[in-house]
């Protein structure tokens, strides 16, 4: 193996505050709020120590919330939750996110693989990647939502009591010795209530990174797929 792209996440720089078109000069935080943050940027520190030119070249990238057809983690389990009733708006609702579409992750794969040669800007760094455009967390839920035939979020709960419930959530599940996850966490409270939307310069100017497909046409696609593949979740 002479080239190696890594897919990370930008929840590696994530310490539970708002990130509001950050780059990738934001270094690590001191602390992760669960194992999924932590273990990633243990990875992508692994692979980028690794790059050595003349040998084997890496980089990491960093798509956030990748969406579209054949999705089997976002939005079925949006959809599992909105059938139980479990699905609340947290925080104020203002909160702005970056999605990407799941072609436009896959050709960032590519061409960053293809521009990963010796003299390259592109060997050992990360780069973040999204559509470009940030959105609105809870309008994008209810449009991903609607797209399952599902009705907008309406319950609410504030970000301080969803915190304080995922803090107690997490230690009763560890001393109960469980090892799925909780309704509800610190990391998933923070997520879902703070602003996370990143500066995608640096994969533009150095491995030519543009989103192809755009998310209207992106939300187009997914409904056409979604007619033919229903979701199917318990409700």
């Amino acid at each position: 193996v002479g080239r190696l792209v890594f897919t990370s996440s930008p929840s590696v720089t994530f310490d539970g505050r708002d990130q509001e078109g950050i780059d990738e000069s934001v270094p690590y935080p001191k602390r992760f709020l669960c194992p999924y943050p932590h273990t990633k940027a243990l990875g992508e520190q692994e692979v980028l120590a690794a790059n050595e030119p003349g040998g084997l070249l890496t980089c990491a990238l960093r798509p956030h919330l990748v969406w579209g057809p054949r999705d089997g983690h976002l939005l079925p389990r949006l959809v599992q939750r909105s059938r139980t009733g479990a699905l609340r708006r947290v925080g104020n609702g203002r909160n702005l996110v970056d999605t990407i579409f799941v072609e436009n992750a896959a050709d960032a794969h590519r061409w960053a693989a293809e521009r990963l040669v010796d003299g390259s800007p592109v060997g050992g760094k990360p780069y973040f990647l999204s559509q470009g455009e940030p959105v609105n967390c809870w309008e994008w839920i209810d449009r991903l939502l609607a797209l399952a035939g599902e009705p907008p979020v309406r319950r609410r709960i504030g970000y301080r009591t969803a915190w304080i419930a995922g803090s107690i959530l997490e230690r009763a599940y560890r001393l109960a010795g469980r090892t799925d996850e909780p309704r509800m966490t610190r990391f998933l409270a923070a997520q879902l209530a703070t602003s996370h939307y990143y500066a995608i310069d640096a994969a533009r100017r150095d491995f030519g990174f543009e989103p192809r497909v755009s998310t209207d046409e992106g939300l187009a696609r997914y409904a056409a797929w979604l007619a033919e593949h229903p979701i199917v979740a318990e409700g």
